[in-house]
């Protein structure tokens, strides 16, 4: 029997096992050591997603800062990982039929570099349903915060967010950055057998939350002057209106009420016009109540006196040969009169005896300056300079035209005169008590201040009903609005600047409604019963408010 010698495959074995065996080796050292970060890059690309997540965006308050004007609340929204579908077919199908462009949009990723796409968001209840129905594994659900505003009438002011709750309008644009906060990142991460995600509890990097902001505004009067405002301009089905209610001892803003406006709720916003807070926005000629500044220009200079005897000459006459007409036929009155009759004629004249001075009086008062109030989109107006003066400019300067303003410096302007010729600045955004600044600029003598007062209250008594005990004064006015470059008969723009007093009690009003329906309006049919329809409900809330009685606290 011959003997066998295995040695020699024994050895081969040995060989060809030690090679496997130093080839896993290096196998494993090459994924686990050498290539180990491409690897685990390959691994978080299939199983990890990182999304970063707005904290909850801070409130806005209103005067009282009690009740929050914005209220944040969580809504569904449905996202996908393309580049990790479990059923691709069943995906794209759906795709194909119901989301055309995410259809085509994943179609020509061919490097797949796309791995997250939101699909819907902020999901109604029954979209939410409609999705959970075809129990797709490839569709994922994550809930989002989302601004809801429970206070329509403000919404000019507090303007709104995008879907991502970034403010694009008013406070919310204005302080975004305090509002918003910085963002939390999150891992998303795949468990393998579940195939189900969850958020991980570390967090890898921690956001701040944002620092809520408060406002002037109190809410109940905002809410009551919108109603009128909004009957008024329905009633007139006018183009626009507004109403601005300031306390001119502070500045404060109680009201800014716009109408039309828009509602923040809606995924979309139908006109974009309606958004703007045109109190602050739109400038207008202001037309004749104006002629309250330049009478107070006047009295200042001491060019006139109350009881001075001012011819107005009938219907019209030519200053400087240039026509000037009054609304209706005014002869030869004291200056109160001229002011109360509104007679284009007899301020005109009177701006003659202020000149330049009555430019150096307009700026004075604010118009052609911004206020710096903090909200976006603030327009600075524009009064006609001396420099650039044609012949009628002092003219119809006096009354209204060759200058641009805002509803907020109409107001202003009213408050100085309600604050005894001291300046005001009006506020929005209420000040920490360390930085409210108690000095006050007096820009105005007493005795012009009674004397125009004395004036505007011969005109508001025309407008108190149901404010009986109460000071009122006033002044109406109307402007031509301009159309393809020329001033038109039809179509004009209305105010009205009031002072409600009683003791300490102070509040300015402006009333504006643009271009109602109709050539053959006066301020005094639409804007001047506006004012007083607003001033008895804001009456009434303030005392409420405080606990008086309008007959015995005062």
């Amino acid at each position: 029997m011959i003997k066998k010698n295995y040695k020699p495959r024994v050895f081969i074995i040995l060989i060809i096992f030690s090679i496997l065996f130093f080839t896993i080796l290096t196998r494993l050292y090459l994924i686990q050591i050498h290539r180990k970060d491409f690897f685990k890059i390959l691994a978080e690309q299939q199983y990890k997603v990182e999304l970063k997540i707005n904290p909850p965006r801070a409130k806005i308050y209103d005067s009282i800062g009690k009740v929050a004007l914005t209220i944040n609340r969580e809504v569904d929204s449905t996202f996908i990982l393309p580049n990790q579908f479990e059923e691709p077919k069943k995906i794209r199908s759906f795709f194909k039929k119901y989301f055309k462009k995410i259809y085509k949009k994943i179609k020509r990723d061919k490097n797949k570099k796309i791995k997250f796409l939101w699909l819907e968001r902020r999901l109604s209840k029954e979209k939410l349903e409609w999705f959970k129905n075809f129990k797709l594994n490839d569709i994922h659900f994550l809930k989002e915060p989302a601004r809801f505003y429970p206070f329509p009438a403000s919404s000019t002011i507090l303007g709104f967010t995008d879907i991502d709750n970034f403010g694009l309008a008013g406070i919310e644009m204005q302080f975004n950055s305090r509002l918003s906060g910085t963002p939390t990142t999150l891992e998303l991460k795949k468990d393998a057998r579940s195939g189900k995600f969850y958020f991980e509890k570390k967090i890898k990097e921690k956001g701040k939350k944002g620092q809520p902001v408060f406002l002037t505004i109190d809410r109940k009067l905002q809410f009551l002057a919108y109603e009128e405002l909004k009957k008024t301009v329905d009633k007139f089905e006018a183009k626009s209106g507004s109403v601005l209610i300031i306390d001119p001892d502070s500045g404060k803003i109680l009201t800014m009420a716009n109408y039309p406006d828009f509602d923040p709720n809606k995924k979309e916003i139908e006109q974009i016009e309606n958004t703007k807070n045109r109190i602050i926005t739109e400038c207008y000629e202001l037309g004749s109540v104006m002629k309250t500044f330049s009478a107070l220009a006047a009295l200042e200079e001491e060019v006139v006196t109350p009881e001075e005897e001012i011819d107005c000459e009938g219907k019209k006459t030519y200053i400087d040969k240039f026509k000037i007409e009054n609304w209706k036929s005014v002869g030869v009155v004291p200056f109160t009169d001229v002011v109360r009759l509104s007679s284009n004629v007899g301020i005109a004249k009177i701006a003659k005896r202020l000149g330049p001075k009555l430019y150096t009086h307009l700026r004075r008062l604010g118009f052609g300056n911004k206020t710096n109030i903090q909200f976006p989109g603030e327009r600075s107006g524009f009064v006609n300079p001396p420099h650039k003066w044609s012949r009628p400019s002092l003219l119809v300067l006096s009354f209204g035209y060759e200058l641009m303003g805002t509803i907020l410096q109409l107001g202003k302007a009213f408050c100085i005169i309600s604050n005894d010729g001291y300046d005001v600045c009006p506020q929005l955004i209420t000040k920490p008590k360390k930085f409210r600044s108690t000095f006050r600029k007096k820009i105005y003598k007493d005795k012009t201040i009674k004397q125009i007062k004395k004036i505007l209250q011969t005109i508001g008594n025309n407008y108190k009903q149901n404010l009986e005990g109460f000071r009122v004064m006033g002044k109406t006015g109307t402007a031509r609005s301009v159309k393809n470059g020329k001033y038109s008969k039809k179509h004009h723009v209305y105010f009205f600047g009031g002072i409600v007093e009683k003791g300490p009690y102070k509040r300015v009003i402006v009333t504006s409604v643009n271009e109602p329906k109709g050539a053959h309006w006066w301020a005094s049919q639409i804007t001047a019963p506006l004012f007083n329809q607003v001033a008895q409900r804001m009456v009434i809330h303030d005392l409420t408010q405080l606990g008086l009685s309008a007959s015995k606290d005062f």
